[in-house]
């Protein structure tokens, strides 16, 4: 569980394989002296907790992550369930949805893939660029049983900030109250309308590509954060990087974990975010979720 005396990343990936998918070595995240470097560094900036949202078929490793945990310190909660089309496994299309809540709450209640690690998190789970498959809800409909079951929180990856309105009505939809869901990539795109109503539905959101600028830029993901906090939402707002590839990595030439603390800290700061703000996006209310 949750380590509630620092910072949490609420969406990141310490090991993770999509490279069969985009066709580049590259995003193979598995250097692990260069994360155990990485791990040590947030460390000393405050960062307790990392919440790895790699799941099945996404290049998850259990055994990776047990010894990353022990050679470096750092709480790490996994996650169960399933990504977006092209990802999936063919066996996922014809398993009934009971089928894949259960495999989910056995990773939840049992364990992950023969490791000592149990899925905190049942994440990340998502849709596509404006569409959101019949599988892809398949696997929201067992992710809401299996949190039903478990009391684990949910949490989603929206592809380019597009589909989260559909993901909360569906998971409202299977009785899921929001105060234990959060939607995930809020901040790739102009979409401020857009993160007012899920916000006002309940659950959490999250600017969890922070550093990702070819995207959209960190000034603006600061002046949104800023805005929100000032009309009172901060109790809703999480923080991450969602680092996925090996250029990523600050030994690689890229700006590392340690950046939205060293950097992107200090911008919500020039934007009027106080430090009790700051504190509650990046402690209380993961500490609240995840705990």
């Amino acid at each position: 569980m949750i380590d509630t005396t620092g910072y949490t990343y609420c969406h990141e990936h310490l090991h993770i394989d999509l490279s069969p998918q985009k066709h580049t070595l590259d995003c193979r995240l598995d250097q692990y002296q260069l994360l155990c470097e990485e791990m040590r560094d947030v460390q000393k900036r405050g960062v307790r907790n990392i919440v790895e949202v790699t799941n099945s078929f996404m290049g998850r490793n259990p055994q990776f992550i047990e010894n990353l945990i022990n050679d470096t310190g750092i709480n790490v909660l996994l996650s169960t369930g399933f990504y977006i089309e092209g990802f999936f496994p063919a066996s996922l299309y014809d398993a009934s949805v009971e089928q894949i809540a259960q495999g989910m709450i056995n990773e939840i209640e049992v364990g992950i893939d023969g490791s000592c690690l149990k899925a905190s998190v049942i994440g990340e789970i998502g849709s596509s660029e404006a569409q959101f498959s019949p599988t892809e809800q398949k696997v929201f409909q067992a992710a809401a049983i299996a949190h039903l079951e478990t009391g684990r929180p949910i949490s989603t990856h929206q592809s380019m900030s597009t589909m989260g309105r559909q993901q909360i009505e569906l998971l409202k939809q299977c009785g899921v109250e929001m105060e234990n869901v959060t939607i995930g990539h809020c901040d790739l795109r102009d979409n401020f309308e857009h993160i007012i109503w899920m916000l006002d539905q309940g659950c959490y959101v999250q600017f969890d590509t922070i550093g990702k600028n070819s995207y959209y830029p960190d000034d603006k993901r600061a002046a949104s954060i800023a805005e929100l906090c000032r009309r009172g939402y901060e109790k809703q707002i999480m923080l991450s990087m969602d680092i996925t590839r090996r250029s990523h990595l600050k030994a690689n030439g890229g700006l590392g974990f340690s950046y939205l603390i060293d950097e992107f800290v200090p911008l919500l700061k020039q934007h009027g975010v106080s430090d009790h703000q700051i504190s509650t996006l990046l402690k209380t209310n993961p500490a609240r979720l995840f705990g």
